[in-house]
């Protein structure tokens, strides 16, 4: 049997991570979450992520930044990030980041679903 596919999620609304959590896990996946972005890399070493979801409002140096780290980092550029956001600019921001596609936020559940496993199965 195939290893399960691991998300991490950062986003500073425990609510939308519960919801996010209890869905991609239905699916299957494995799910870590984190409330802000500090020791990001730390994170990513721990929890060895397939995608991440990066909100853009997120302590402490907010999900553009974080995401721009890691696509410059060598050993973190090749995974997925998936910007998630309410911003009315998400696209822009997405393409600032550098991030691999975004979600807008609120979702569609099957979007969610549907985006994660694209890019999983890049």
């Amino acid at each position: 049997m195939p290893e399960k596919q691991t998300i991490l999620i950062f986003d500073d609304d425990q609510e939308l991570l519960d919801l996010c959590t209890v869905i991609l896990e239905k699916k299957g996946f494995v799910v870590h979450t984190s409330e802000n972005c500090n020791n990001i890399f730390e994170k990513i070493s721990r929890f060895k992520p397939d995608v991440i979801l990066m909100d853009n409002w997120i302590p402490d140096i907010g999900g553009v930044e974080s995401t721009i780290l890691l696509k410059s980092n060598p050993e973190t550029k090749n995974i997925p990030v998936v910007f998630f956001s309410a911003n009315n600019d998400v696209p822009a921001l997405a393409a600032k980041a550098g991030a691999d596609t975004y979600i807008t936020k609120p979702f569609n559940i099957s979007d969610l679903e549907d985006t994660i496993l694209e890019m999983v199965n890049r």
